[in-house]
């Protein structure tokens, strides 16, 4: 360190550090979530109560791989749906039927 004319002394320059890359887990975790973000879209950004309704219960814990292979993937997400709804229409209708096919049913 250096000393000035009053006596105090003067920090060394820092060297330029390069910055530190990403993690790859930060990028493969990131590169997953986008991948099931886009089979939501591409299965009609299901509802909850819908991904139940055609999953079962444990339907909104499995990713869309275990839902796959479970028999439906995103891409035949509504044909299930609408399959779904035809077979349970008269159980619950509250809840599978839309708000204007509701009030007639009643």
């Amino acid at each position: 360190m250096k000393k000035t004319k009053k006596g105090r002394t003067t920090p060394k320059p820092r060297k330029a550090q390069a910055q530190k890359k990403t993690a790859p887990q930060q990028i493969s975790a990131g590169r997953a979530r986008a991948e099931g973000l886009r089979l939501y879209k591409v299965a009609g950004k299901p509802t909850r109560e819908q991904v139940i309704l055609v999953y079962g219960e444990r339907g909104p814990v499995m990713t869309w791989a275990e839902r796959a292979k479970a028999g439906v993937p995103a891409k035949r997400f509504q044909t299930a749906l609408a399959a779904k709804r035809v077979s349970v229409g008269k159980d619950r209708p509250w809840r599978v039927t839309p708000i204007s096919v509701q009030w007639k049913n009643l």
